[in-house]
């Protein structure tokens, strides 16, 4: 986590900034907090960072993210699906004038 701090603040300040910052958002990963003193009053702003994430799809009945551990006979089914579309009669249709 950066922080940055615009001002004066105390070490003791500082850790207390941002532990709120934390507690108030436990399930998110803080990326950045901006302390901005100014006079009385002290500006936060925080932002999030990105959450990893990894795409699960269902393939052959199964839900995976990747077929890196399927055996030779369940990739060959991967490569043989037949992929559906949907037809859409407005995109076909020519412009009325």
């Amino acid at each position: 986590m950066e922080i940055n701090v615009k001002g004066n603040l105390s070490r003791n300040e500082i850790d207390a900034y941002v532990n709120q910052v934390k507690e108030n958002n436990p399930d998110k990963y803080i990326k950045t907090v901006d302390l901005s003193v100014d006079g009385e009053f002290v500006d936060v702003k925080f932002t999030y960072d990105e959450i990893p994430f990894e795409r699960i799809r269902r393939i052959t009945g199964y839900l995976v993210g990747t077929v890196d551990r399927f055996n030779n006979a369940k990739r060959a089914e991967v490569e043989d699906r037949v992929k559906h579309t949907v037809a859409c009669e407005v995109c076909s249709m020519e412009e009325i004038a």
